[in-house]
């Protein structure tokens, strides 16, 4: 005899989310556009007051399926994400001190983040991404210990 594995019903906020954006494969950059507007918008709100636990079930699945779509139509190397914004701070120009003018943290705190002696946090991730118009994903990824 197989067991039968019983699950909680749904939360109507995670149903109200999949009705926004069905979490399935996301294949055309219509569907990317709003996969990213939806997982920036549930980004904005993890700090305060917070996402529920359908929330943030969801928005961890959207996040993984908007990664696999920039892997697959806009490969980028794997780097550390201290790396990326090194790379993203190069191509636009910036200094130490206007990363920390843009985090609103002063050009201290910018160091320590560049030198990988502090994290960055979700609001810094936030900003970086709406900065430089890319996923936050890139920000996201497991640190790659260097040698």
């Amino acid at each position: 005899m197989s067991k039968i594995n019983i699950k909680k019903p749904l939360a109507d906020d995670y149903l109200r989310l999949i009705r926004r954006c069905p979490l399935r494969v996301i294949q055309t950059k219509a569907e990317y556009d709003s996969a990213v507007a939806v997982y920036a918008e549930l980004l904005g709100r993890a700090d305060s007051p917070g996402l529920s636990t359908g929330e943030s079930d969801y928005t961890d699945v959207l996040s993984r399926l908007i990664s696999e779509y920039d892997d697959n139509h806009h490969p980028i190397p794997k780097a550390a994400p201290i790396d990326v914004l090194k790379h993203l701070m190069q191509e636009h120009g910036m200094k130490t001190s206007d990363l920390g003018k843009l985090l609103g943290s002063g050009r201290g705190h910018a160091s320590l983040i560049l030198n990988g002696k502090r994290e960055l946090s979700k609001a810094n991730i936030r900003t970086l991404a709406d900065r430089f118009k890319v996923s936050a994903a890139l920000f996201l990824e497991a640190h790659v210990s260097m040698p």
